[in-house]
């Protein structure tokens, strides 16, 4: 009987390495520390999204049909995913979203320009 592949310790949570790989058909046993793809570090549910993701061909729309979430749901599923792959999000400046605002007090610029700026970054 398979089980799923276990990546962190149960005891202590640190990742675990693979050591034995072991053939049933003609009972080869190779022992040696093997890696893992990122991807299986990935929860059942977040390789059924990716799955999903895949058969979608990128389009957010139709992953959004397929499992009846909203845009902001598989955009967050999305940054989640990336993130336990190793990837950080890009976060928008904050220094500069509080300039633009500024100018905007100031009226040194339209709302629509501050928008504008905004969505630039």
């Amino acid at each position: 009987m398979a089980h799923p592949l276990l990546t962190n310790c149960p005891v202590c949570t640190q990742t675990l390495k693979i050591t034995k790989l072991h053939c049933s058909h003609c009972q080869t046993t190779i022992e040696n520390e093997f890696e893992l793809s990122k991807f299986a570090a990935l929860t059942k549910e977040q390789l059924h999204f990716v799955e999903v993701f895949l058969v979608c061909r990128g389009n957010i729309k139709e992953v959004e049909k397929e499992l009846g979430i909203s845009y902001p749901t598989v955009r967050g599923k999305l940054n989640d995913i990336a993130s336990s792959l190793g990837y950080e999000q890009k976060k928008k400046n904050e220094v500069d979203e509080k300039k633009i605002v500024m100018m905007l007090e100031r009226g040194e610029i339209t709302p629509d320009e501050a928008i504008k700026m905004l969505k630039d970054e």
